[in-house]
């Protein structure tokens, strides 16, 4: 075992894939000589070589465009996107290229290409710089979404979603690269289909993904105070949801509240709630909160930034009301 980085452990998962199978290569903005913008691909062009560690220009649409077609040819290409958010300049190759072209094709071509990289709300980067696309893309077939929350699920998602024969966006949170944990030396993988119980309990079962996952985890320690005995469930998939794992705590707590940094509207709690009211309606003794983000642009000013995402004082105060309800 060995203390890692988040983004030490990105770095590890991608060069472990890169010495495993010649066919994975890196590409994005300032991927090579400087080694990522959050240092993901530190070392990796001086090891593997500008024809696998590929510093492309400012041109989401046409790099993202060429990942497909080496997809198509059998490459597995990685591409880093500096943040998150300037990928909805590649929406239509993502959309209708990457998640489309196993269908259209009749199977005749795989895309197995990984999308990642940092998002989420981080401290006064503005709004452009504070996107949480994972519902924007969520209504796109052929693509799997997950989010990472620790450096052991970090590494071992991402080497699974290189694996894998589908196109897989892989969101990173910008406040996260910095997280440490003790990762074990032998090759691991982490299922991208699958849900992490943090938590187990018996009270109300809290639902949660990437940054907020901390969130609650820190919201849990003053529940535990009061006497209460949540669930707490990382949702690590976001497409398709673990809806076994979901449903499985949610027939012994009966309660459930849902924590993203995702917006309200058209978020990924809205989804989830709509799967859960129609496979296990009859299992709740309440109706499903949910706890999102404001509908506006993230500000700049810290103190309305703060104000626009959940806090885990909102979290305490939504467990105990949903507690009070009368079954």
């Amino acid at each position: 075992m060995a203390e890692t980085l988040l983004f030490n452990a990105l770095r590890e998962a991608t060069d472990e894939e890169m010495s495993r199978d010649p066919a994975v290569f890196v590409l994005g903005e300032d991927v090579g000589h400087y080694g990522g913008s959050y240092k993901v691909t530190k070392g990796l062009y001086d090891k593997y070589g500008e024809l696998r560690v590929l510093d492309t220009p400012i041109a989401e649409n046409s790099f993202t465009g060429m990942a497909v077609g080496a997809a198509m040819t059998g490459l597995r290409p990685i591409i880093e996107g500096m943040n998150m958010g300037f990928l909805l300049l590649a929406f239509n190759q993502i959309a209708n290229n990457a998640g489309m072209l196993r269908y259209t094709s009749g199977g005749n071509f795989k895309i197995p290409m990984v999308i990642r990289g940092p998002g989420g709300v981080g401290r006064q980067l503005g709004a452009e710089h504070s996107q949480r696309l994972e519902a924007y893309f969520h209504a796109v077939p052929g693509l799997k979404i997950v989010a990472c929350s620790t450096p052991y699920n970090a590494k071992g998602l991402l080497k699974a979603a290189i694996r894998d024969d589908n196109p897989v966006l892989f969101f990173e949170h910008v406040l996260l690269y910095n997280l440490k944990e003790n990762l074990p030396s032998e090759d691991y993988v982490v299922p991208l289909d699958k849900a992490e119980i943090v938590r187990s309990g018996k009270d109300v079962t809290i639902v949660t993904y990437s940054r907020m996952r901390h969130h609650v985890t820190k919201a849990v320690e003053t529940l535990e105070k009061q006497g209460f005995d949540p669930e707490v469930i990382d949702l690590i998939s976001l497409k398709p949801f673990d809806m076994e794992t979901i449903g499985e705590s949610i027939r012994k707590t009966h309660r459930v509240i849902i924590v993203e940094e995702c917006m309200r509207t058209g978020g990924i709690a809205a989804e989830l709630i709509a799967s859960i009211n129609d496979s296990l309606f009859d299992e709740l003794d309440a109706p499903v909160l949910r706890l999102s983000s404001q509908d506006i642009p993230t500000p700049y000013n810290g103190k309305l930034e703060n104000l626009t995402i959940v806090q885990p004082e909102q979290i305490i105060e939504a467990v105990g009301k949903m507690m009070t309800l009368q079954v």
